[in-house]
């Protein structure tokens, strides 16, 4: 691992003006990802841009330089060296793919299982919770000086990925990790209440309208939901909905279905501990973790609904 962090050294040591992106719809570990490498590398002299293909959500406005992160139509320059953060694949990035160079160099951090190795320098964990927890062994490599501001886009990306320290990538190791950022000034009670437990009227009301379409298999081992075009302005709204299918007792799968139009349909995953939705979202074009995972499926949302269930019944039997 020392070799790779040596490696992802070397290459910010090289580089000058960098373009630092995570994936779209940027959950907690992707914003605190982006703001916490956009921070290292102006301490080390460098010129940064921070960009990202979707707005930031309303929640994380609170966070010190996010007004920072840019749109890609916003950037009128082109760069030779990129920092990837959380992204699995390159079609994760959108079209911030438009500010790279023909040859850009890419550094990759991430987590996801499913990510082939696509930069010229990988710095992939797979058993790492969150990317930010690849970012604290790599920071504290180079030895680098914490702050409450650096330790706060730490924290924030831990305890988003880890569900509040509940799901089942809560090792030890985060936990240490976690303490040390609250040693370092992370407000961890702040983040937990304006990230976790803060909701618009506008959420509440789109997660009345999911929850009356709830349907469970025969098994009762599957629970879904859906969404039609019609029904939500912002996918920042629909954020964390699907937690509420997985969550009931006897459930292992939860699914979201939502409606982007009548031939495309965004498929969000959750699982217990029987189906690993990370291999299920990637046989369907998608990706992700065994426990959260997503695709995206181009066809209707009827055809969209038997394509996964036939699927789960194939492989899972549920």
């Amino acid at each position: 691992m020392m070799h790779r962090f040596a490696e992802a050294t070397r290459f910010v040591q090289e580089a000058d003006r960098i373009l630092v992106l995570s994936h779209l719809s940027p959950d907690g570990d992707a914003i605190g990802s982006t703001l916490a490498v956009g921070q290292l590398l102006r301490s080390l002299g460098k010129q940064v841009t921070m960009v990202n293909d979707s707005m930031i959500s309303d929640r994380f406005h609170f966070l010190p330089d996010v007004n920072h992160i840019f749109l890609p139509k916003q950037i009128a320059e082109k760069f030779h060296y990129v920092i990837a953060l959380d992204c699995a694949d390159e079609e994760r990035m959108g079209s911030c793919r438009q500010l790279f160079v023909e040859g850009a160099r890419v550094l990759n951090i991430d987590h996801h299982a499913t990510n082939h190795g696509y930069g010229a320098v990988n710095l992939i964990v797979p058993t790492a919770a969150a990317t930010v927890e690849i970012l604290f062994d790599w920071f504290e490599s180079m030895e680098v000086a914490w702050d409450q501001q650096l330790a706060t886009y730490v924290y924030m990306g831990l305890l988003t990925d880890t569900g509040g320290f509940r799901y089942s990538n809560t090792t030890p190791k985060v936990l240490r990790q976690a303490a040390k950022l609250v040693e370092f000034g992370a407000p961890a009670h702040e983040l937990a209440d304006r990230v976790l437990e803060s909701t618009t009227v506008a959420q509440l009301e789109l997660l009345q309208r999911a929850l009356a379409t709830m349907q469970l298999s025969p098994s009762g081992k599957v629970a879904w939901m859906e969404l039609t075009q019609g029904d939500y302005e912002t996918d920042q709204d629909v954020e964390g909905i699907v937690n509420y299918a997985r969550n009931i007792i006897g459930v292992d799968v939860g699914i979201l279905f939502r409606e982007i139009d009548s031939h495309t349909v965004k498929v969000s995953l959750r699982s217990r501990s029987i189906v690993d939705v990370g291999q299920l979202a990637k046989s369907l074009g998608g990706g992700g973790h065994a426990r959260a995972a997503g695709c995206t499926i181009h066809r209707s949302l009827a055809d969209a609904k038997k394509e996964v269930f036939a699927s789960l019944e194939a492989r899972w039997g549920v």
